[in-house]
């Protein structure tokens, strides 16, 4: 529904508690402040998202003299878990840009998407995107930024194998039957360890023609092409001793991509800043679809993070216009360029697909339409989520069984999604 301009005036304390002076209709010059407590996509204080969202903020008041944007980004380590604290505390933020929403939005305390943003801002997500920020059907998280995943392979070492890039499973196997004869230390690395297993499990079961959910959006993590997916990574890849040096339930995504850049990894499944890693040190690299039981997989991984408005303080108008101002073409483009990250609204998309500025992150792009996300939507996601992290390694271990550790899996998300 398209937002109506109020005369309701607010005041934010240093705290975040809101005091409303007056009445309704009061008109004035008293100043609103939006609290707005993001994360940090950069490495460095110079490229901190701080950065970026202080300017953002100083061009939105410069147009709105009224209204103030306080920004406070903490590292992906830190966010969830301080807008949670606040949230406990009665503190909560009128807007979070963060990993996870469903939780929030089953206590009721998120506006929906359509309290705040314009219809044509709305109407504008990328449509995958904007459906896993719902639940039950209606729209609660709003994609912030997003990536998906596509297979890296190291130029110099595929040359001296004599090998091509892998289209299918057994392609991907017998390219890494080759690195390792050439003594590559990690021909495929496949990192299961705690950081990222979800991320890595879910690129693996889309490509077996598997998932975590079933078209009806129950949980299948024990499904029969799930488990003769990690029987195959079990059998052709980590038995063969395909995978380096390192268990899989040991290999961190962060790890794999460091040895990427050091020219130790063959292959890798990998997101759109491996390629900034990797061309700082040097290596070269070529990217195609992640590979799939016969040939290139029908979908892919996709990855969103997410911006919510809490309901709490109340500033419904004003956050909506500033969220409205943060979702403009050149300011999606800004952050996804600056960061090497996919535009979540479709204009934003279909301009990164033409210019040639962009042509890196084009075969990501490319993707993003046939990606699946994180069943993200569920309340029940969270505790999954992390019991993936923790299990998943053993099903490729020696001695480790696929059937009974998904079976395991499954049997956690079961009572986690009874318990919502």
């Amino acid at each position: 529904m398209q937002r109506l301009k109020t005369g309701t005036i607010a005041v934010v304390s240093a705290l975040g508690m809101t005091a409303v002076l007056g009445g309704c209709g009061l008109t004035g010059d008293s100043e609103v402040t939006l609290k707005l407590v993001a994360a940090d996509y950069g490495d460095s204080k110079a490229n901190s998202s701080q950065k970026y969202w202080d300017e953002l903020a100083r061009a939105y008041e410069a147009e709105h003299p009224d209204v103030r944007i306080d920004v406070t980004v903490h590292s992906w380590n830190d966010v969830d878990r301080k807008v949670r604290e606040m949230v406990d505390a009665g503190e909560a933020p009128d807007m979070a840009q963060i990993g996870a929403y469903a939780d929030y939005a089953a206590k009721g305390l998120l506006y929906r998407a359509d309290d705040v943003l314009s219809i044509p801002v709305q109407a504008n997500f990328v449509s995958q995107l904007e459906s896993a920020g719902q639940v039950n059907g209606v729209q609660y998280g709003m994609p912030f930024a997003a990536s998906t995943r596509v297979l890296f392979y190291n130029k110099t070492l595929f040359a001296e194998a004599g090998i091509t890039p892998p289209k299918s499973w057994d392609d991907l196997a017998e390219a890494a039957e080759a690195l390792k004869a050439k003594g590559v230390k990690y021909p495929y690395a496949l990192p299961l360890g705690p950081e990222e297993a979800q991320a890595e499990t879910l690129q693996w079961l889309l490509s077996g023609d598997g998932g975590y959910t079933e078209s009806v959006g129950s949980y299948r993590i024990d499904s029969a092409e799930n488990v003769a997916t990690f029987t195959w990574l079990k059998d052709e890849l980590v038995g063969k001793d395909l995978t380096g040096p390192v268990a899989p339930g040991e290999l961190n995504r962060a790890d794999a991509f460091a040895a990427f850049a050091k020219g130790d990894v063959g292959m890798l499944n990998g997101h759109p800043s491996l390629m900034k890693i990797a061309s700082a040190k040097g290596v070269e690299f070529g990217m195609v679809p992640t590979p799939g039981v016969e040939g290139p997989s029908k979908a892919t991984l996709g990855v969103t993070d997410w911006m919510t408005a809490f309901k709490q303080n109340g500033h419904r108008e004003q956050v909506g216009d500033f969220l409205d101002f943060v979702y403009n073409d050149d300011n999606v483009l800004d952050f996804s360029r600056m960061y090497d990250l996919l535009p979540v609204t479709t204009t934003a998309s279909e301009a990164m697909g033409t210019a040639a500025q962009d042509k890196e992150l084009r075969p990501f792009l490319d993707e993003l339409l046939a990606s699946e996300l994180y069943p993200v939507g569920k309340g029940s996601w969270a505790e999954v989520s992390a019991e993936i992290k923790k299990r998943i390694g053993r099903a490729v271990a020696p001695g480790g069984n696929p059937e009974a550790v998904l079976g395991s899996i499954q049997a956690t998300a079961t009572r986690a999604e009874s318990a919502e």
